[in-house]
């Protein structure tokens, strides 16, 4: 029928759009009949009145309304910030209580604080020289530990490189942190990453990747795979607010609801991409307020504040699950730190900003205040656990740092099959050169 009118218009008005002999015969041969129908379709359709008259546009599902008016940036004076226990540690509505066990509460602030100590001494390693880079995660363990500890075991964890928390809590063995940015012959990445690019095959953690939100659409393509074949499982995704202004994060975000994903995008957001303040990254209402236009149940929870950030998680999660659906998290957090050890945040922003997020709203204090209240924790178990915690990131660190580096051989490894003649030829240059200059490098530091 579409080819037979697409041949019937062709012939009426002609290749040159003009109405052609043929068309005005037919013209002519109808009559005013075709006209009296046309008149009397019009009279029916005035029996219509314009408010019975519903958009049918497949696009979007809305009303007409006869008022010039834009829409404004902010429908609402801002997305609530949910919390469950205010600066002091005291739960502020007790139905939101998520009421956990002393043990799980204990395990909480050990992960933080663990991390918060290994970061010092990884920091100040890179800073001697010894490690080539590192990234802190001051400020923002709430965030790592509060969903990690939501999550089952089994989630899939596809990280951006500051969420070193979710692997603490999930026990990855601190001799594994140490080789992995030491980069030595124990490193479960053989040494090809740069340090804090952390992954673990055996824990579900997706191995870090430095570009920015590609992680975001490769999580929604796992989700979408365990949704087929019937997982039972939740795909989840860190990034910061700096990350969803990536083209990523639109196509992550769209192909998720789209799809009916069952995925957890968990943004972070601490204030700075890098140098970029937010007031320079976005002109909405945050991160949460795009969810919606993406069809995507969102929330807005104090990242500092672990026990909302946990209760956020999991039900997000329960509901992912059973719904197939994805989820946006924003949790709203201070980055303490440096961005990484490149980077001097002094140069855009003041030390009293940073002192008061470390000093005033810190999620560790906070946590620490809650079980302080409830005979949990003192200030001589808080004084025996930094020590015996520092202990423990000291062995792991001197054990790591003695170790060699892999075998450079394995610099073409784990890639193909069988090696192409390409990979082959570089190879064979390289024992070339280290047999000819082998003395300028410090070959005995690595493995034979």
């Amino acid at each position: 029928m579409a080819l037979a009118a697409g041949v019937a218009r062709t012939w009426m008005w002609g290749p040159s759009r003009g109405l052609g002999r043929a068309g005005f015969q037919l013209l002519r041969r109808l009559g005013t009949r075709g006209l009296a129908v046309s008149h009397s379709q019009r009279q029916q359709q005035q029996h219509f009145s314009s408010l019975d008259d519903k958009p049918q546009f497949p696009g979007a599902s809305a009303e007409f309304i006869d008022k010039l008016e834009f829409m404004q940036p902010n429908v609402i004076s801002g997305i609530p910030i949910y919390r469950v226990m205010d600066r002091q540690g005291q739960i502020i509505n007790p139905s939101e209580d998520p009421h956990l066990p002393q043990e799980k509460v204990l395990k909480f602030y050990k992960s933080m604080t663990l991390l918060n100590t290994m970061d010092r001494i990884l920091y100040e390693s890179q800073r001697q020289g010894r490690i080539s880079f590192y990234m802190t995660n001051y400020g923002e363990e709430g965030t790592h530990v509060g969903s990690a500890a939501a999550l089952d075991n089994t989630d899939l964890v596809f990280g951006q490189y500051r969420e070193a928390g979710v692997l603490m809590y999930r026990d990855f063995p601190l001799e594994q942190f140490m080789n992995q940015c030491y980069g030595n012959v124990n490193d479960l990445g053989k040494g090809r990453q740069m340090p804090v690019h952390y992954g673990c095959k055996e824990r579900h953690f997706v191995t870090i990747s430095s570009p920015l939100a590609t992680q975001i659409p490769q999580a929604v393509g796992a989700a979408y795979a365990a949704k087929r074949a019937n997982a039972n499982r939740i795909v989840i995704c860190y990034f910061g607010e700096g990350a969803a202004s990536e083209g990523d994060a639109h196509a992550g975000f769209n192909f998720a609801a789209t799809l009916e994903c069952p995925i957890i995008f968990f943004c972070r957001n601490n204030g700075y991409a890098i140098s970029t303040p937010t007031s320079e990254q976005y002109r909405g209402d945050g991160i949460a307020a795009r969810g919606p236009g993406y069809g995507i149940l969102s929330i807005r929870v104090d990242g500092n504040d672990v026990f909302a950030v946990y209760n956020a998680t999991k039900e997000a999660r329960r509901r992912a699950v059973a719904e197939n659906q994805p989820f946006l998290i924003e949790a709203m957090t201070y980055r303490i730190g440096h961005h990484s050890t490149s980077d001097d945040s002094s140069a855009y922003r003041s030390v009293d900003e940073v002192n008061y997020w470390d000093k005033q709203d810190h999620p560790i204090s906070r946590l620490r205040h809650y079980m302080q209240s409830r005979g949990w924790w003192d200030d001589e178990q808080e004084k025996a656990w930094r020590k015996q915690s520092r202990k423990k990131v000291m062995e792991a660190f001197e054990q790591a740092e003695r170790k060699l580096k892999p075998n450079p051989n394995l610099l073409f490894s784990d890639v193909y099959q069988e090696m192409p003649a390409q990979l082959r030829k570089q190879q064979e240059s390289l024992v070339r050169h280290l047999q000819t200059y082998g003395e300028h490098y410090p070959l005995d530091h690595f493995e034979k």
